[in-house]
């Protein structure tokens, strides 16, 4: 359980990274454990992380500030292992040198430069530019398909950065697989009756485990007729 200074300081610092954010960063603590912070990081332009989503958890030890906190990295990207505690300075594997003044936003800020750097501690991986920029490809599958990257814990922010990236139904129709209860089966027919306004539309972005092809699926029922349109509207390769 948490001591209260805890508590209090990771409020303070939660509402002080919501003021400022820490750039190419989304982090935020559970809804249900405030030790426990669920962080992602966008990969920089230039950089063989670019168009990468990377997700991790930071756990909080109860003494914190006074004792550091362990990091994982739960999306493959080339840097460090996943679902193992990465070295670093500001981690719980060197409490000898954590400084009690350090914050969250220090934290991510000290991760992000690590993640760019090629210096090999405990916890990192030796890959080529080219395996990161594949990674960074395969980062956005990874995490529609993977349970603990959907819910509540995973940042909002990123969710939302995340469904940018993937082109609109509307915009973008590459290929589809399409079922209508009525017998017609065309892209022409599925946009015109989203079109009507008759429908109400639930989209989720989802990932094929074999082929690895990004897929929105999209429901569209008429309210007046009680037809029901399913659709796997292919958005983007992934390999």
């Amino acid at each position: 359980m948490a001591e209260k200074s805890c508590v209090k300081r990771l409020q303070k610092e939660y509402r002080a990274l919501c003021k400022e954010p820490v750039s190419h960063v989304v982090a935020r603590p559970s809804p249900s454990d405030i030790l426990e912070w669920h962080y992602v990081l966008e990969g920089s332009e230039g950089m063989p992380f670019a168009g990468g989503f990377y997700y991790g958890k930071i756990k909080f030890p109860p003494e914190y500030p006074y004792k550091p906190p362990g990091i994982i990295m739960i999306t493959p990207n080339g840097r460090f292992m996943t679902q193992k505690k990465i070295c670093l300075s500001m981690s719980d594997f060197h409490p000898e040198s954590w400084n009690p003044m350090w914050s969250v936003s220090s934290i991510l800020t000290g991760l992000l430069s690590f993640m760019t750097d090629n210096t090999p501690t405990t916890g990192s991986v030796n890959t080529t530019a080219a395996e990161k920029r594949h990674l960074a490809k395969d980062s956005l599958a990874f995490n529609c398909k993977n349970r603990r990257c959907k819910g509540s814990r995973y940042p909002e922010g990123c969710k939302k950065k995340q469904e940018a990236a993937i082109p609109n139904l509307d915009d973008v129709v590459t290929g589809f697989n399409l079922w209508c209860c009525d017998g017609t089966a065309s892209t022409s027919t599925l946009k015109s009756r989203l079109d009507k306004g008759n429908f109400r539309r639930v989209s989720e972005n989802f990932c094929h485990v074999s082929t690895r092809i990004l897929y929105r699926e999209v429901i569209a029922e008429d309210a007046h007729l009680g037809l029901l349109t399913v659709a796997n509207i292919t958005v983007g390769g992934l390999l």
